[in-house]
């Protein structure tokens, strides 16, 4: 989509470098706002909740109000306590997620980027194949040999995602390769794991953080999908995507129900998107120059 001739003066002059600053500190600040808000939610539903998961003393379906914050779902459970569960389950979600992607896939990366002739392209070929196999699928498959459970949404989301940062931390890891200070580096006598750890992940990193970041919202939302399919925490566990499948039924009469946990899930995306932003222009080295 082609920006207006009109607006092009505009969009043509240099904002002030204030300005520039007043921005990216706000982008960063309203991301650890968002996702803070709820990350704090999810600790404190670890120490305290206002009802047990599984009271339905509080009458089906009923409004805001008579010690129930958001109402009661269709069982009569309290919906501001699922709302609560719900946030520690997608932040535990988002963070198995990303650090078993992490985990798996900056070793796949590292040594695909070491690798050469045939078993580059096997490894290259072996990761394009995990970035096309639905996340989906693989989340049905690990369910069917172990059961659905949190932990088989979480290892079924991080194996997916492995892959796409495996092939991100092979591009990034061959582009330090080629520079000449690890030539200087290897010339030496540097060995090549401290070659790796000194040289060549601190220079990676900063993208690493930002694209995690992006995993982890992206973790979020497969784990909202998977529980909303029954392939995620089982009841009385209530995930935000669950919440949405029981909710869809009584939206017109209890609309709090699918209304919660489809805010807060856009909110806490949003935020962790925002804070990615945010992080990525503080650590481009273009933007601290055109900062000074």
């Amino acid at each position: 989509m082609t920006t207006p001739d009109v607006l092009g003066p505009v969009l043509s002059q240099k904002a002030p470098a204030g300005g520039r600053r007043l921005g990216r500190s706000a982008t960063l600040v309203v991301g650890c706002v968002l996702a803070g808000l709820i990350a704090l939610l999810a600790v404190v539903s670890l120490f305290w909740l206002p009802y047990s998961a599984d009271d339905t003393s509080g009458g089906r379906l009923a409004g805001p109000g008579g010690g129930h914050l958001l109402g009661t779902d269709k069982l009569g459970r309290d919906l501001f306590t699922q709302v609560m569960t719900g946030s520690r389950i997608a932040v535990e979600a988002g963070l198995g997620a990303v650090l078993l992607a992490a985990a798996i896939g900056v070793t796949l990366g590292v040594l695909a980027a070491f690798a050469q002739g045939w078993l580059d392209d096997t490894l290259s070929a072996f990761l394009d194949i995990l970035i096309a196999f639905p996340t989906l699928l693989l989340a049905m498959l690990i369910v069917a040999a172990r059961s659905a459970t949190l932990g088989s949404a979480i290892l079924a989301i991080g194996l997916a995602q492995s892959a796409v940062v495996a092939r991100l931390v092979r591009i990034l890891v061959k582009r330090v390769l080629a520079q000449d200070y690890i030539t200087a580096a290897r010339t030496s006598g540097t060995s090549w794991p401290r070659t790796v750890l000194g040289h060549v992940l601190p220079n990676i990193w900063p993208t690493l953080v930002v694209n995690l970041a992006l995993q982890f919202g992206l973790a979020v939302l497969a784990e909202a999908g998977l529980s909303y399919l029954g392939l995620g925490a089982p009841p009385p566990n209530a995930s935000w995507g669950r919440m949405l499948q029981e909710a869809q039924a009584t939206f017109t009469t209890a609309p709090a129900g699918a209304l919660a946990p489809g805010i807060l899930l856009v909110l806490l995306v949003i935020g962790v998107n925002l804070i990615a932003d945010g992080v990525r222009e503080t650590l481009d080295p273009a933007t601290r120059r055109r900062r000074t």
